[in-house]
């Protein structure tokens, strides 16, 4: 009896891990604290430090400096003559004459401006006298006259204009509800088009290369949307090239800025890249970026054809920018489950991958650092956080699919709040869910934009 009640628990244990679908669990009075990390509980659970990860790609670059452009001759710029100043109102040059009338003059026109001004109002005076007594008398008559007029006035309105009124707005009224109609009737038709997503159509430029460097040196110094083949086995695929920060040649493969795509998606999802890639704002080609996620597996391939960094970019509601970049970024292939790895950190928005959130200290803050983490969504759980348990999943409860510890110091594919602050009433399992950056801004505000963007690492850049 005992084992046949095992043997039903286990199945049932399994049969609910995989029915349960992102967000469909509830954590009602649950014990846990909301910073992006798990505190560790002596005695309780057992926090596992970060896995023995291969370091990130380094060593010689893939591509040497970039020649230098020849030197373009100067315009020659003319200069600008100082006209001489005279003072007061008189001229500025005898070149260009006088520019207003001496003082002398002005006295002399308002004088006679005077006089005739005086005789004006004289005359004036004496017409308003005559013209204010008649229209006393007239006044007494016109009153009588305008009570008989106000009186045959309202009858008729009572008993014929408001009737006819009426009738109007009725009709109007009936024109208003055949137009409702047609409206739900668009609203639904548009529904039943827009159940698949809308895709961009641009055209595609004629240069195209390996990746965005590659790009660059062919002379697609442009910022906008490329083809690019990483190598002879692989289909081309779209990406956006970032050809004018820091020189160009960044390959964009994350990036938020309005929360028009759900980044809560599955692991099939990451592995291959959804979203929208760029768009036309009707220059004749897609030089906007869009909201999407380039893929996992396709990261994993451009970041492992030789030494990689990474520009991480963030803004937040008020405009302010900051960003984050690391000299060697390498994403493992699948088998690892995408093992992150990183180094050489620079920049002024916190070292969040390697050294975790600096508003924690010991373990707490250990639990927090991405470097040596496997990928996790919240239908593949690799974090670091009791694995194997469906109700303790970072990517279930911190809104995306990412390189979670126990759980995050950043968090840029969580869920896009708009105005930056949030609480824990707002956030779905009362946790920092949002696009989290902790260093910079805390657990509880959720940035505006942020970005990821590679390219090849060369020392001689």
């Amino acid at each position: 009896m005992k084992t046949l009640l095992l043997l039903y628990l286990c199945v049932y244990v399994s049969w609910a891990a995989d029915n349960l679908e992102y967000d469909d669990y509830d954590t009602a009075g649950a014990n846990v604290n909301a910073r992006g990390h798990r505190p560790l509980v002596k005695g309780r659970e057992y926090y596992s430090r970060n896995r023995n990860a291969p370091p990130p790609i380094s060593g010689g670059g893939r591509y040497r400096g970039r020649p230098t452009s020849a030197p373009v001759g100067g315009q020659k710029v003319e200069e600008k003559v100082q006209q001489p100043e005279a003072g007061g109102c008189s001229h500025a040059s005898e070149q260009m004459g006088v520019l207003c009338p001496t003082g002398c003059e002005l006295k002399t026109t308002l004088l006679k401006q005077e006089d005739d001004v005086k005789r004006v109002n004289k005359t004036s005076a004496v017409q308003l006298q005559s013209k204010t007594q008649n229209e006393t008398k007239n006044d007494k008559k016109a009153t009588k006259n305008y009570k008989k007029e106000q009186h045959a006035y309202i009858k008729e309105t009572v008993d014929t204009v408001f009737p006819s009124n009426i009738r109007v707005l009725q009709g109007v009224l009936d024109k208003i509800k055949l137009k409702i109609q047609k409206l739900e009737k668009a609203i639904q038709a548009q529904k039943e088009e827009c159940k698949e997503p809308c895709k961009t159509k641009c055209p595609i430029p004629v240069v195209s290369g390996k990746e965005c460097e590659d790009i660059f040196r062919r002379g697609g110094k442009d910022s906008q949307m490329y083809l690019i083949k990483p190598d002879a086995f692989s289909s081309p695929y779209k990406v956006y090239c970032d050809q004018s920060t820091l020189n160009g040649g960044w390959l964009l493969i994350q990036n938020r800025l309005d929360g028009s795509v759900d980044f809560g998606r599955r692991w099939d999802e990451y592995r291959r890249g959804f979203g929208n890639i760029a768009f036309d704002a009707g220059k004749g080609h897609c030089e906007t970026p869009g909201e999407y996620w380039l893929g996992n597996d396709r990261i994993s391939q451009v970041t492992k054809m030789g030494p990689t960094e990474v520009l991480i970019e963030m803004q937040d509601w008020t405009g302010a920018k900051v960003q984050a970049q690391y000299r060697q970024f390498t994403i493992q292939s699948e088998t690892s489950n995408y093992v992150l790895a990183v180094d050489g950190y620079s920049g002024n928005a916190g070292n969040g991958f390697l050294e975790g959130s600096l508003e924690l200290f010991g373990e707490n803050r250990t639990m927090t650092i991405h470097n040596g983490m496997m990928f996790s969504t919240y239908d593949r759980d690799n974090d670091n956080w009791n694995p194997g348990d469906p109700s303790k999943q970072c990517a279930r409860e911190d809104g995306g699919g990412w390189w979670y510890n126990r759980c995050h110091s950043a968090n840029p594919n969580g869920r896009y709040y708009i105005g930056g602050a949030y609480t824990k009433q707002m956030a779905k399992h009362g946790t920092d869910d949002g696009v989290v950056w902790m260093n910079w801004k805390g657990s509880w505000y959720s940035l505006k934009a942020i970005s990821m963007k590679i390219r090849p690492f060369f020392a001689s850049r």
